[in-house]
């Protein structure tokens, strides 16, 4: 059982720790434990109970309202304002409580409906990565458990792989080759799974090796497919020394490939574009590039 603070509360909820207070001593809403030292603390009870009471009261259901609710009209109002709200801010309280709850339902509803309604690219970059960045928030505060944050990130990993295969293969001899892995010891999977999605969904030929390559392991792989591009990030490595002299060898390994390279430390490290090496500084920039890039290729093969 998890152990919230006040702050935690406030910073889960959106709710002012100020009116959390206020909520538990004029409407009894919630009934926080206290430490032999006279602290207050809250259960994981206490936390889904005011994630709820927090959207319901968002869209506009009075709290002097709420207190008279059940445990039952409670949960069916929440659930009609996540499968009908397509409010960003509603959408997110609701996903941060699928995660609290570890509510595979919820999820799925909130997610399949946003896909059915603007499509798979639109529900990443506006509802799945949006609450990505709050996840890491709250997870830099400690404010949710690991195990919460797996159970969240394995369900969107499971979406993006089957968008992916959903995606048919191209057919197209002359499209872009593209080789996607991540250097050894860097874990931002995600982001390399939606980079494959954004590449396969735009016709390019994509060899996808995954996490924790080597430069061993990139070798043999362009020996055998010989790629255009060459696509990697680096965030969590190199934190510690500099990024450049990695980069310079992926460029001399490979000079007939194109590499491009994103991430939090290609940024905060300033490596810049040179020679065959194009750095995408934000998804913005990587999305941009790879319309660019399809424009470019179709005006080619007209002529």
């Amino acid at each position: 059982m998890a152990i919230y603070t006040i702050k935690d509360l406030e910073k889960l909820s959106g709710i002012k720790a100020h009116t959390i207070r206020i909520w538990e001593q004029r409407y009894g809403l919630i009934d926080p434990q206290r430490t032999p030292t006279n602290i207050r603390y809250y259960r994981d009870e206490d936390l889904k109970l005011l994630l709820n009471i927090a959207l319901l009261n968002k869209n506009g259901h009075k709290i002097s309202r709420i207190a008279r609710m059940s445990d039952r009209e409670i949960a069916e109002k929440v659930a009609a304002i996540a499968d009908i709200n397509d409010e960003f801010g509603t959408q997110l309280d609701a996903l941060t409580l699928s995660m609290i709850e570890m509510d595979e339902n919820k999820f799925d509803r909130i997610v399949s409906t946003n896909i059915q309604q603007i499509g798979f690219e639109r529900t990443m970059l506006e509802v799945i990565l949006p609450f990505l960045d709050k996840l890491g928030a709250l997870w830099l505060t400690g404010s949710i458990a690991p195990v919460q944050e797996n159970f969240i990130t394995n369900l969107i990993r499971q979406k993006i792989i089957t968008a992916t295969d959903q995606t048919p293969l191209t057919s197209d001899s002359e499209a872009p080759k593209f080789l996607l892995y991540l250097p050894e010891g860097e874990r931002q999977e995600l982001s390399l799974l939606f980079m494959h999605y954004l590449l396969k969904s735009r016709g390019n030929y994509v060899i996808y090796i995954g996490q924790d390559m080597s430069m061993v392991d990139l070798k043999d792989v362009c020996q055998i497919h010989r790629p255009d591009f060459i696509y990697t990030m680096i965030s969590e490595t190199f934190a510690k020394e500099p990024v450049q002299g990695y980069i310079d060898a992926l460029s001399n390994l490979f000079p007939d490939s194109t590499i491009l390279l994103s991430g939090y430390q290609v940024v905060v490290q300033q490596v810049r574009s040179f020679g065959n090496v194009t750095v995408l500084k934000s998804l913005d920039d990587t999305i941009g590039y790879l319309n660019n890039l399809g424009v470019q290729v179709h005006s080619f093969s007209e002529k």
